[in-house]
């Protein structure tokens, strides 16, 4: 667990190694396949993805996709710090056993472009696991159409007792 956090530094930290274009990405992708607003228009992109209430996270295209942006609700949830949460491989947010089931999901995305009926169990920091539920889950795509990752966002979970 974290202690007392300084968030402005954990969003300067998050935005600096995600950078302006791949935060456009992550909004802009959203738009372009689901034809709805991720955050509203017209809004400084960085503040509403960061201040959303719902879950954001995103990660790149390497052969083990490591995660290059969370908001502030994402960080809470996941119980990690943004220097932490940058560094991870996306796949060690599932448990083991969920691994297959979430390779599955992001070949389906892959293939659809978004799927927006995802439900799966992920793992905190602390190894407390939640089921998320209607999870949007997006491809990722410059301006040109070049692949950029793929990103996630809910907010439905559930603690499990373990």
């Amino acid at each position: 667990m974290i202690g007392k956090r300084d968030w402005e530094a954990e969003r300067r930290l998050i935005e600096s190694h995600a950078g302006q274009a791949r935060l456009a990405w992550i909004a802009a992708s959203y738009r372009q396949l689901t034809r709805k607003d991720l955050v509203p228009e017209g809004v400084a992109i960085e503040a509403a993805l960061w201040n959303l209430d719902a879950v954001v996270v995103a990660h790149g295209t390497e052969a083990d996709p490591i995660f290059f942006y969370a908001n502030r609700a994402a960080l809470s949830l996941f119980e990690f710090s943004a220097e932490e949460f940058i560094r991870l491989p996306s796949r060690l947010s599932a448990r083991p056993l969920a691994r297959d089931e979430r390779a599955r999901m992001l070949a389906r995305v892959s293939e659809h472009g978004f799927i927006d009926d995802y439900a799966g169990v992920r793992t905190a920091r602390s190894g407390t696991c939640f089921r998320i539920e209607q999870a949007v889950v997006w491809n990722l795509s410059d301006p040109n159409g070049t692949p950029g990752g793929q990103a996630a966002s809910f907010d439905r979970w559930t603690p499990i007792n373990q």
